[in-house]
C-alpha cells in the first residue's frame, strides 16, 4: 500500500537516523480522506463517491489521487483563493497540507525548475464541471506567486486579462453551462531559467461557428453580442446602428434566452473593454473590431425574396447599407456574391443564381467564416502582447469535456473525438506506462485491467476506414453526396464495427430510439447517437469564391487581415474541418506527450447548478468516463515513487557516510546502501534494473536533519576561527602601537600599514569635490610630505575635468566676464548687478535689422546689435538708433539708414562713468575725416557693450572709468563734457555751461537708467526694447 504520510525522525547516538512516528504535521480536516489511495476499500466505486460526497457536503471540493487532482465543482464561491492562501501553499510539500488546486500548481513549477523539464496540466471534465474556472486559478498563482521582473506587471495583466477577451468571444450558455468554453484553448506559460515567467503562447481549437447561426432552444449566442448591446455606448449602438432589444436580431432570437440570471452583461462589457485596453488594443482596432461584430447581426437579418423567375434578390435594403459600411465592401458586390455563384469550368468562369435556399446558406456561411476569423485574429494579437521566449515551459490545457446533449451534431462529434484522445493520452502516460514501466524495470506486480479506448480513435481517425476519411471523400466526390449518402456508406464501412451502430444495423430494442438520420459511438464514457444532418456541409466549410472575393477588398483591416488574397489564388483544395481537427489534435499530443503531465479532473455535482446539492447518478457517470477507478487500482497496486539509480544517489548520498560524499562502485550497490541506510523494509522498495521504487519517497526531514547538522558545525568552526584572528590582530596591534616611533620594522609594520591603510581610506571618503573645496584630512606624521603631493595632484586633477567640462560657448562667457571684472570691478556701481547676468550673443535679431542695412553691409556679418539712444553734439537731442558690432567696425543705424561708420582702428578709446548710468562715449580718430567727432550713447547694457566692443575692437586698455566728468570731441573741433551727479529723480538734459548733465537717483533699486524710463524724458519712443534685468 502506497503511504502518504509524513514520517518524523531524530538522531540516534550513533549518528542514524531513525523512524520514530508517522503522522500528519498539521491538524487538517479528517472528513473522508484527502488522498482517494488511503481509501480502505480502493477497488469500491461506491466508496469512492461516497468519499466525494462527504467532502463535497463540508465545502472540502479538493480530493487527491496520488498526483491527479480531482476537482468538485462547488457552485458558488469559497474563501479558498485569497493571497494569504496562495502563500500557504508556496514551496510547501504536495501532500504536507490540504488538497488545492494552488498545491498541484506550485508542484508542478518547482518540478520544472527543479527537473528542468517542461511540464503540463491537463484540465478535463464535462461541460459545466469547472475547467475554465481551475485554468483562471491557475494563472492567478503563477502571476502572484512567481518571482517578479521588469516586464512582469504587464505580462501578468496581459495574461490574466487575456481571460475576459477570450471568455467573451469563445464562451456561451448552453443548457448545461452559462459560461460554457466554446472552443479549445491550450497555452503555454514561458519561464526564463531563474523560473521566471517571460511570456505565453495560446492555441485555439475548434471554435463552435454554427452557433453564431443558430442556438437550441434554452442556449445563447456567444457573449460578446449580448455584451455590447447591454452594455455599449449610445454613441457606438449609434454608429453600429444597432438597438439595445436582442429580440430584434434573429441570431440572438433562436435559443430564446437573451438574459441569464447568473450573468451581467454591462459589467461583463466593462471588463471585456478594459481588458482589450490592458492587452494593447488600439482605438482604431476596437473600433474595426465592434464594427465586425455589429455585422454579423446586421448580416442575420439580411433577407431574401425569390421572383416568379426564381431569381433571389436582397430585401433588406438599408440592413445591406449598414453591412457594407461596416465591412468596408462595396454593396454591389456583396449583394452579387450573396444572391449568385462563380464557377470554374475548363478554366472558365461562370455566374450561377443562387436559389432561395442557398442564398439564406451562404450569408450564414459568410457569417461563420467572418467570426471564427476574426477570433482566430483576436487570439493572434493576445499573443502578441504576451510574446516572449522561456528556457522552460508549463502547458496548461482547457479543452472541451464530454458532451451528450438530445440533438448531436458535427460539433459534438469533434467534441467527444477530442475526449476520446485525451483519454487515450491519459491512458498512454498513467495506466500503460506504469505497466510497461514495471515490465522494463523486471519488477513484478499485479497487472491492472482497463478499457483501452484505442479501438475507438482508431473507429473515428482510421486512414481510408475511420469516420473522417470517409466523411472527407463524401464531401469531395462527384455526383450528389448528401447527409443521407454519407451515412449509407458508414454502414456500408463500419457494419460489423462493435462500436458503430445506426437505426439499419440496429436491433429491434435499439431501433425504438434511434432514428433514421442517425448512427450511436460507443464512447469510453457512453453511448452517444449523432444526428447526420449538416455533416457534409459543416466540414465543408464553404465560403463560395465570390464572397472571399469581396471580403479581400474590405477596408476594415481585420477582415483584409482574415481574408488573404492568397487564397483566391491557392488551387489546392483546402483541407476538410474534421481533418484540420483531426491534425491540430495529433500535434497537440504530440506536445503534450514530451512534457511531464499532472491531471486536473473537474466533476459537476449536479446538472441544476445548485450549491451543495450532489447527484450520485451524475457523478458515477462522470467518475467512469474520467477513468479515475483505473487509476486509482493503479496506484494502490504499485510503487509510486521512481527515480533513476545515478539521480537518487546523487541527491540523497549526503544522507549515509558510506555513499558521501563519492560512491566509488556500481549504482546499484550504492543505491540499495543508502536504502538500508534510510531504515527501509524489504517490502517497501524494489531495485529495477536502472530505477529503484518505493512506495514512499524519501522525506526531506532527512536532508533538512543533515544539513543543519552541517550547518551549525561550520557556523561553530567558523566563530572560533573569528575569534582565534581578532585575538591575533589585537596582539599585533597593540604591540605596533608601542614600537610606533621606531623605523619600520617586524614589530610596528603591521600598524604602521593600518594606520598608513585608514588614512588613505579616510582620505578617499573625504576628497575635494570641487576646485573651491580647500579642505583636506590632517595626515599622520609619516605621511606629510604625501598628503601634500597627493593634495597638489587631486587640486589638478579636478582643475583638469572642470577645464574639460566647459563647453565652447560657456568658455566665451567666461572670457567676456573676465573682460569685464578686469574693467569694472570696483571701478564701476552698475558692475556688481551685472555680474550674475548673461552676455547674450546679440540683443537684436536679424527680424530687428533692416533688411537694406543688411544688404548695405553686404559680406559683413553682424556678430552683436543692440538698441541706443544717440546725443546730438548740438543740443544733446536724443536718437534712437541702433548699433552693430561686425568683424572690422562699429555701424550705427537709424532704421534703414547707416548713419555712422567707425572702423576699430579709428576708435581711440571708450569712457563711461564710475556711477550706475548707461552713458558710454566712442571717442574716435580726430584726423579721420570720415568721422564726424565723437559719440555719446546711451544703453541698457552698458557693461555688456563696453565689454564687447572692447575685445572686438582690441581696446580693452583704452577703456576708461572717469570718476568725474567725461570729455569729448565735439564738432568744428570743439570739446563736449558730459557731468554725472546725484539726485531724487533721473534726468538726462543739456545742463549749464551747454553740458550734458545726467541725473542718477539716489534709491539703489534704480541701479541703472532704462530706454523706457527715458521715453517719458523725451518725446519719442525707441523702437525697441531690452530688458534692463537681463
Amino acid at each position: 500500500m502506497l503511504r502518504h504520510r509524513l514520517r518524523i525522525f531524530n538522531v540516534g547516538v550513533d549518528g542514524r537516523v531513525r523512524l520514530v512516528l508517522e503522522g500528519a504535521l498539521t491538524a487538517r480536516d479528517r472528513v473522508g480522506v484527502q488522498d482517494f489511495v488511503l481509501l480502505e476499500n480502493f477497488n469500491s466505486e461506491a466508496a469512492f463517491i461516497e468519499n466525494l460526497r462527504r467532502r463535497f457536503t463540508e465545502n472540502l471540493i479538493y480530493t487527491y489521487m496520488g498526483s491527479v487532482l480531482v476537482s468538485v465543482n462547488p457552485y458558488k464561491d469559497l474563501e479558498i483563493y485569497s493571497p494569504q492562501h496562495m502563500e500557504r501553499y508556496r514551496g510547501v510539500s504536495y501532500y504536507e497540507i490540504s488538497p488545492h488546486i494552488y498545491a498541484l500548481s506550485d508542484n508542478t513549477y518547482r518540478a520544472m525548475k527543479t527537473s528542468r523539464r517542461d511540464q503540463c496540466i491537463l484540465i478535463s471534465g464535462e461541460s459545466g464541471a469547472g475547467k475554465t474556472e481551475a485554468s483562471k486559478k491557475i494563472l492567478l498563482y503563477y502571476a502572484v506567486s512567481c518571482p517578479a521582473h521588469q516586464r512582469m506587471a504587464s505580462l501578468r495583466d496581459c495574461l490574466l486579462q487575456s481571460t475576459p477577451v477570450l471568455e467573451a468571444f469563445g464562451n456561451a450558455k448552453t443548457l448545461r453551462n452559462d459560461n460554457s468554453s466554446r472552443f479549445g484553448k491550450y497555452m503555454d506559460i514561458q519561464f526564463d531559467f531563474r523560473g521566471v515567467p517571460v511570456g505565453a503562447h495560446i492555441l485555439n481549437y475548434l471554435l463552435e461557428k454554427s452557433r453564431v447561426v443558430h442556438q437550441n432552444h434554452g442556449e445563447r449566442n456567444y457573449h460578446v453580442f449580448y455584451q455590447l448591446l447591454e452594455g455599449g455606448t449610445e454613441e457606438q449602438l449609434l454608429h453600429l446602428h444597432l438597438d439595445r432589444n436582442p429580440q430584434k436580431y434573429l441570431y440572438l432570437v433562436k435559443g430564446n434566452c437573451p438574459r441569464v440570471s447568473s450573468m451581467n452583461d454591462k459589467n461583463g462589457w466593462k471588463a471585456l473593454v478594459k481588458a482589450l485596453s490592458v492587452i494593447g488594443f488600439t482605438e482604431g482596432e476596437v473600433q474595426e473590431l465592434l464594427d465586425v461584430i455589429g455585422s454579423v447581426l446586421h448580416l442575420g437579418n439580411t433577407q431574401f425574396g425569390e421572383e416568379e423567375d426564381g431569381q433571389t434578390y436582397v430585401t433588406t435594403e438599408m440592413e445591406l447599407k449598414t453591412l457594407t459600411q461596416l465591412l468596408g465592401v462595396d454593396g454591389a458586390a456583396l449583394t452579387e456574391a450573396l444572391t449568385h455563384k462563380k464557377l470554374t469550368a475548363n478554366g472558365e468562369e461562370m455566374i450561377s443564381p443562387l436559389t432561395f435556399e442557398q442564398a439564406g446558406a451562404a450569408r450564414d456561411a459568410l457569417a461563420q467564416a467572418v467570426y471564427g476569423r476574426t477570433f482566430t485574429w483576436l487570439v493572434e494579437k493576445i499573443n502578441q502582447s504576451l510574446a516572449l521566449d522561456g528556457s522552460s515551459v508549463i502547458g496548461l490545457l482547457d479543452i472541451y469535456g464530454f458532451e451528450v446533449f438530445q440533438h448531436n451534431s458535427f460539433e459534438q462529434f469533434c467534441i467527444n473525438y477530442c475526449s476520446e484522445k485525451l483519454q487515450q493520452l491519459f491512458i498512454e502516460l498513467t495506466l500503460r506506462s506504469e505497466q510497461e514501466e514495471y515490465e522494463t524495470e523486471g519488477v513484478a506486480w499485479e497487472p491492472v485491467q482497463y478499457f483501452d479506448n484505442k479501438v475507438i480513435c482508431d473507429l473515428i481517425e482510421e486512414k481510408h476506414k475511420g469516420i473522417i476519411s470517409i466523411l472527407d471523400e463524401e464531401c469531395v466526390r462527384p455526383g450528389e453526396a448528401c447527409d443521407l449518402s454519407f451515412l449509407e456508406k458508414l454502414e456500408d464501412t463500419l457494419g460489423g464495427h462493435a462500436h458503430f451502430v445506426t437505426h439499419k444495423l440496429a436491433n429491434g430494442k435499439t431501433r425504438r430510439v434511434l432514428g433514421r438520420e442517425e448512427f450511436r459511438l460507443l464512447h469510453y464514457a457512453g453511448e452517444v447517437n449523432y444526428t447526420v444532418t449538416g455533416f457534409l456541409d459543416k466540414n465543408n466549410d464553404t465560403l463560395y469564391r465570390s464572397l472571399k472575393e469581396v471580403m479581400c477588398q474590405s477596408t476594415n483591416h481585420i477582415v483584409e487581415h482574415c481574408f488573404r488574397r492568397g487564397e483566391l489564388v491557392d488551387q489546392k483544395r483546402p483541407e476538410m474541418a474534421a481533418t484540420q481537427f483531426k491534425n491540430s489534435l495529433t500535434k497537440l499530443m504530440e506536445t503534450l506527450m514530451s512534457k511531464e503531465p499532472s491531471y486536473v479532473r473537474c466533476i459537476k455535482p449536479n446538472d441544476a447548478k445548485q450549491p451543495g446539492r450532489f447527484d450520485e447518478v451524475l457523478v458515477r457517470h462522470q467518475v467512469k468516463y474520467l477513468g479515475l477507478m483505473e487509476n486509482l487500482r493503479v496506484r494502490r497496486a504499485g510503487f509510486a515513487y521512481r527515480r533513476h539509480f545515478e539521480a537518487f544517489l546523487q541527491r540523497y548520498k549526503p544522507l549515509c557516510p558510506e555513499t558521501w560524499p563519492v560512491w566509488q562502485g556500481e549504482l546499484a550497490e550504492g543505491v540499495s546502501t543508502l536504502v538500508q541506510y534510510l531504515g527501509y523494509k524489504p517490502e517497501e522498495y524494489k531495485m529495477g534494473r536502472y530505477l529503484v521504487l518505493s512506495e514512499y519517497p524519501v522525506p526531506e526531514e532527512i536532508g533538512v536533519i543533515v544539513i543543519q547538522a552541517a550547518w551549525r558545525g561550520m557556523k561553530a568552526r567558523r566563530r572560533a576561527r573569528r575569534r582565534r584572528d581578532a585575538a591575533d590582530l589585537i596582539r599585533r596591534l597593540i604591540k605596533g602601537f608601542i614600537h610606533r616611533h621606531e623605523e619600520y620594522g617586524p614589530d610596528n609594520d603591521y600598524f604602521l600599514d593600518h594606520v598608513r591603510c585608514s588614512f588613505l581610506k579616510t582620505l578617499r571618503r573625504n576628497l575635494p569635490r570641487s576646485v573651491l573645496d580647500k579642505s583636506w584630512p590632517t595626515p599622520p606624521p609619516a605621511l606629510t610630505q604625501a598628503s601634500e603631493e597627493l593634495r597638489q595632484l587631486n587640486m589638478r586633477n579636478m582643475v583638469r575635468k572642470f577645464c574639460l567640462a566647459i563647453l565652447p560657448e560657456w568658455r566665451k562667457q567666461m572670457d567676456q566676464k573676465v573682460v569685464a571684472s578686469e574693467l569694472f570691478r570696483g571701478q564701476k556701481d552698475s558692475y556688481p548687478p551685472s555680474v550674475a547676468a548673461l552676455f547674450l550673443g546679440t540683443r537684436l535679431g536679424d527680424e530687428h535689422i533692416n533688411l537694406k542695412v543688411v544688404q548695405t553691409l553686404g559680406s559683413e556679418k553682424v556678430q552683436y546689435g543692440v538698441s541706443v539712444i544717440k546725443y546730438d553734439r548740438r543740443g544733446f537731442k536724443p536718437r534712437p538708433r541702433q548699433l552693430l558690432l561686425t568683424g572690422s567696425a562699429i555701424i550705427l543705424v537709424e532704421k534703414t539708414k547707416i548713419k555712422q561708420r567707425i572702423d576699430y582702428d579709428a576708435l581711440r578709446g571708450i569712457s563711461v562713468s564710475r556711477l550706475s548710468d548707461g552713458i558710454l562715449v566712442l571717442h574716435v580718430l580726430c584726423e579721420d575725416n570720415k568721422q564726424k567727432a565723437d559719440l555719446v550713447l546711451l544703453c541698457d547694457h552698458v557693461i555688456e557693450v563696453v565689454t564687447k566692443v572692447a575685445m572686438m575692437a582690441n581696446k580693452v586698455d583704452q577703456v576708461n572709468v572717469s570718476q568725474g566728468s567725461i570729455r569729448f570731441s565735439a564738432a568744428r573741433s570743439k570739446e563736449g563734457v558730459v557731468d554725472f551727479t546725484r539726485g531724487p529723480e533721473l534726468k538726462v538734459a543739456k545742463g549749464k555751461h551747454g553740458h550734458l548733465l545726467v541725473i542718477i537717483v539716489n534709491d539703489s533699486s534704480k541701479s541703472c537708467i532704462d530706454l523706457n524710463e527715458c521715453v517719458h524724458l523725451f518725446p519719442f519712443r525707441p523702437p525697441g526694447r531690452c530688458d534692463s534685468k537681463e
